[in-house]
């Protein structure tokens, strides 16, 4: 990236703090006129806009697609950073291949999903508190492990599944046993497909980081075959990916079971059907990781990555955005009835399902409530 010209950005508006961290001063670059930084609607980022203003960085959060359809007729483009833990949403391979670095904030928001799902968990079930239970998590990434730590702290046992990983005494469960005997599960993979392998073409002939998805897609990983071995009185929750859920098996399994079930993430999300909504014992619009920490982080890793392809040395930090936190993990635990004070989800729940207007939420309405979120506070640990 030739760093003694103007550089311009197109960023997802969506991104926290975007002139804090992107301008010429925190750039580093004392011979750089200015930085440009366009913002724009997640979804409204493609191949036309990118055409036009010729961008040398593109900052983008999931709702994003990256890969060819994109960038094929575009030169310009040398840096992408996506604020987001998942990368299920960018074709590394593609970018690999046109010598465009990637970076994604891997953990930016593990403590805020893990606190979104100890949040539903003990706002169904508030004698968990004091009552021992058996978590069982799916996914023992940044996220699923943090999780355990916390459901650790609480006395509960955890059961956990990650075949990518190896034994620990975490992941000490096969799928089968972690459904059959948990009183909660809490998914936490990316979103993985099976990858066709009848047929060669450019796509399986690039070098592929995701062959493990071979033997372990997560696509409908929860469907009407798993979704049985899981008694009735299980809770489950997914804050991961919605389409890792098989929406149509689920709203049959909860017409069976009556199972209260938390999503935070839809298959056909945006756009989210009332008559699953009505089934839901919670429901929020993609805001678990939303907090001031989280996104703060977010943006904090795409911007050192910046820097690095720059070769600059960051001159911008987090912390010293970061208003007054008071929320302490250690006084929730001594207070559980402050539990709602920390974080009310229920309020989330209300005005999503306060959106749903002819049988559906809409796609703009929900991102709406994305965009207008008001960023809750990580517990500090």
């Amino acid at each position: 990236m030739d760093t003694t010209k103007n550089i311009t950005i197109i960023a997802d508006s969506n991104i926290a703090n975007l002139d804090d961290f992107f301008n010429a001063s925190t750039l580093g670059q004392a011979s750089m006129q200015t930085v440009n930084i366009v913002t724009v609607a997640g979804r409204d980022i493609n191949a036309q806009l990118l055409a036009d203003l010729q961008p040398d960085v593109l900052l983008i959060r999931s709702v994003t697609p990256v890969g060819e359809a994109l960038l094929a007729d575009n030169e310009s483009v040398q840096f992408i950073g996506s604020a987001t833990i998942g990368t299920d949403h960018v074709d590394q391979d593609y970018l690999t291949m046109r010598h465009i670095t990637f970076a994604n904030a891997a953990g930016c928001s593990k403590h805020s999903v893990a606190q979104y799902v100890l949040t539903a968990i003990l706002t169904l079930r508030p004698q968990y508190w004091q009552q021992s239970m058996t978590l069982g998590i799916i996914g023992l990434g940044n996220i699923g492990n943090t999780l355990a730590g916390y459901a650790n702290d609480l006395g509960w046992q955890v059961l956990g599944y990650d075949p990518l990983l190896p034994p620990s005494t975490i992941n000490n469960a096969s799928l089968a046993q972690l459904l059959s005997q948990s009183d909660v599960v809490s998914l936490h993979v990316p979103l993985t497909d099976k990858k066709s392998t009848d047929k060669k073409d450019e796509n399986t002939e690039r070098t592929n980081r995701a062959n493990r998805d071979l033997d372990y897609p997560t696509r409908h990983l929860i469907n009407a075959e798993t979704l049985a071995m899981m008694p009735a009185q299980t809770m489950l929750i997914n804050s991961a990916r919605g389409p890792v859920i098989d929406a149509s098996d689920l709203e049959a399994d909860i017409e069976r079971t009556a199972r209260q079930v938390v999503l935070d993430v839809f298959e056909h999300e945006p756009q989210i059907a009332e008559h699953l909504l009505s089934k839901l014992a919670i429901a929020t619009p993609h805001i678990a990781g939303y907090t001031v920490e989280g996104k703060l982080r977010g943006t904090q890793i795409i911007y050192d990555a910046l820097c690095e392809k720059l070769a600059v040395i960051p001159a911008q930090s987090m912390q010293a955005l970061l208003p007054l936190n008071m929320f302490l993990w250690s006084e929730l635990k001594a207070h559980p009835d402050k539990l709602v004070k920390f974080y009310d989800i229920r309020q989330d729940d209300a005005a999503l399902r306060k959106e749903a207007v002819d049988g559906q939420v809409s796609g703009a309405d929900f991102d709406r409530l994305r965009h207008d979120y008001h960023l809750r506070r990580e517990w500090q640990c």
